[in-house]
């Protein structure tokens, strides 16, 4: 792989962030996490006033791009900013 497809691969992932930040839910729900506490499924729904439904799916999308991480406690789910 030369130089410019790792700066594509970069630009493509800052992309698909930026579009992530870019969603009221998402930021949201970020901002809601930015004191450093995990919280729920739910309390994130409620911070960015939206469904559970839609919330599994900014989650998810979040996860997957590295801006959160998942604990699992039992059987409870929460959910802090990532690295």
């Amino acid at each position: 792989m030369g130089q410019g497809d790792t700066s594509m691969s970069d630009t493509t992932r800052m992309a698909a962030v930026a579009a992530l930040l870019g969603d009221p839910a998402s930021a949201n729900m970020l901002t809601a996490l930015m004191d450093g506490r995990a919280l729920t499924a739910k309390e994130l729904a409620y911070a960015a006033h939206v469904s559970p439904q839609t919330t599994s799916g900014h989650l998810g999308k979040l996860t997957e791009a590295g801006l959160l991480t998942r604990q699992e406690q039992g059987r409870h789910r929460y959910y802090r900013l990532g690295s």
